[in-house]
C-alpha cells in the first residue's frame, strides 16, 4: 500500500482497507458495486462524475424520499468529484489522481480509458504499484468487444433467461444480477491484487467481463446440458431436478416452500408431514429421479395435505420431522425479518435526503465492533476539498523536491 491519502479528520474511516485510495469512473452498477465493498472496509473511493448529470444511476428512480435506490444502495461511502475528464484540465486532473491511487476501477465504454490517457497498457508502466481493473459486458477482445452491455442482455447472452420462469414463459432474474456478480469478481480480484503486491511490491492489470462472471455462475447448468444433453427445465420457484422442493400453499393464505434432499428426509416427510408413510414405497416416488418424473401427481398430493393445513400447523409439522423450509416473503417482509433484527444487522447512514437505514456488510469480524456506515454523496460534493487536497499535496511534493536539491 503507498503512503496514506487522508480524509478530513471527522471522515476518516478505520477499517482493513484504511488508507487505501481507489479512484473509480465508473456508472450503473457493476463497478460502483465493487467500489462499495471497498469503501465499506475503509478504502477512501473518490468517485469520478459528469459534470450537471453525474452516474445515470442517479436517475433510475426517486424512490428514496427523492433518491435513486440503485445510488443510495452503491455509493455509501464515496466522495462524489465532478470532472469533465474530456477537457484539457479535467484530464490533468484525473491523472493527478491516479498518479495518487493504488486502485483504478474503470467500466467506461469500451476504449474510453484508453482515449484518456489511462489505459491498462500504459499505466503499467508508468504506474508498477497501481491496480487497475477494467469491468464490461464483454471484455477487452473478441467479436462482443464493441457490444453494448446490459445487465437483461447478458442474462440473455448467458442462457440465464433460459433456465428461468415457468414453463410457458422465460424470465429475467429480478435482481441486476449479471452486474452484481462481475462487481463481486472485481472486488475479490482486487483484494487478490492487493495481497500480491503487498508481497511483491507491483501492482496487477484486472480485466472482468459480465458475460464471463455470470458465465461461472452458470457452471451447474452448463455441465448438466452439455453432458446430459438436455437443459435443466424451467420450474418457476421450483427446483428443476428435485422433488418436492418449492412453494405450497396453506389453509389460511400462506406459502411455505419446501425444500426436501434425500431419501431419509423424504420418509420423514411422508410418515411425519403428510400422515401417508406409504408413499415411501409408491414406486412412482421411490427415488428423486422418480418423484422429479412424477411431480406434477406429486405437487397434487403434497398440496391436497399443506392446503389443509394453517401455515403455523404446518410449520409445526415440518420441524417435527427437520424439513428445511421458508416463508415465502415479500420485500416488505424481508426488511422486517426476525432474524435480521435479532443479529441487528441493520444500521443508520447520512444522506443528502437525510439518515436512511440499511444492511450493514455481510461479513462479521468477531471481536471487532461493526464499522459506521458511509455518507452517500450529493453529486460533486466532494470537487472542491478533493482538488484542494491534490492541489496541497502537489505543492508539498515540489517543495521536498526543492529541498532534496
Amino acid at each position: 500500500m503507498s503512503e496514506p491519502h487522508p480524509r478530513p479528520e471527522q471522515e476518516r474511516p478505520d477499517g482493513p482497507l484504511s488508507g487505501l485510495l481507489v479512484v473509480s469512473l465508473e456508472q450503473a452498477v457493476a463497478a460502483p458495486f465493487a467500489t462499495r465493498q471497498l469503501a465499506d472496509l475503509g478504502a477512501r473511493v473518490i468517485k469520478i462524475e459528469r459534470p450537471g448529470s453525474g452516474d445515470l444511476a442517479r436517475g433510475y428512480d426517486r424512490t428514496v424520499r427523492g433518491m435513486s435506490s440503485h445510488f443510495v444502495w452503491l455509493n455509501r461511502g464515496k466522495e462524489s468529484v465532478q470532472l469533465d475528464v474530456r477537457s484539457p484540465e479535467g484530464n490533468r486532473q484525473l491523472h493527478a489522481l491516479v498518479d495518487r491511487a493504488d486502485v483504478l476501477v474503470q467500466n467506461l465504454a469500451p476504449g474510453a480509458a484508453a482515449r484518456l490517457g489511462i489505459g491498462h497498457h500504459v499505466l503499467a508502466l508508468s504506474h508498477p504499484r497501481l491496480i487497475t481493473c477494467d469491468i464490461s459486458g464483454y471484455g477487452s477482445t473478441g467479436c462482443y468487444r464493441d457490444r453494448k452491455a446490459y445487465d437483461l442482455l447478458v442474462q440473455c447472452e448467458a442462457g440465464l433467461v433460459s433456465l428461468t420462469g415457468t414453463p410457458e414463459t422465460p424470465s429475467k432474474v429480478g435482481l441486476s444480477i449479471a452486474d452484481i456478480c462481475a462487481g463481486m469478481y472485481a472486488y475479490s480480484g482486487i483484494l487478490t491484487a492487493l495481497l500480491k503486491r503487498a508481497r511483491t511490491g507491483r501492482g496487477s492489470q484486472l480485466e472482468v467481463s459480465m458475460l464471463e462472471a455470470l458465465g461461472e455462475w452458470m457452471g451447474y447448468a452448463e455441465y448438466y446440458t452439455r453432458y446430459g444433453g438436455t437443459a435443466p427445465a424451467r420450474a418457476g420457484a421450483r427446483h428443476a431436478t428435485i422433488a418436492p422442493y418449492g412453494p405450497f400453499p396453506t389453509r389460511d393464505g400462506q406459502t411455505i416452500n419446501l425444500g426436501l434432499q434425500n431419501e431419509r428426509e423424504w420418509a420423514s416427510f411422508c410418515r411425519i408431514v403428510l400422515r401417508r408413510p406409504g408413499l415411501c414405497d409408491d414406486p412412482r416416488f421411490s427415488g428423486n429421479a422418480d418423484r422429479v418424473a412424477h411431480r406434477a401427481e406429486l405437487d397434487v398430493l403434497v398440496s391436497e395435505v399443506t392446503g389443509a393445513l394453517t401455515g403455523e400447523e404446518l410449520v409445526a409439522r415440518l420441524e417435527e420431522a427437520s424439513i428445511a423450509y421458508a416463508r415465502q416473503r415479500t420485500v416488505a417482509e424481508f426488511s422486517a425479518h426476525p432474524q435480521l433484527r435479532d443479529r441487528r444487522r441493520w444500521a443508520p447512514f447520512d444522506s443528502p435526503v437525510g439518515v436512511l437505514e440499511g444492511l450493514i456488510p455481510p461479513v462479521t469480524v468477531h471481536g471487532e465492533h461493526p464499522r459506521r456506515l458511509g455518507r452517500v454523496p450529493e453529486l460533486g460534493e466532494h470537487t472542491e476539498s478533493v482538488l484542494a487536497w491534490l492541489a496541497a499535496a502537489h505543492g508539498a511534493a515540489r517543495e521536498g523536491a526543492g529541498h532534496a536539491e
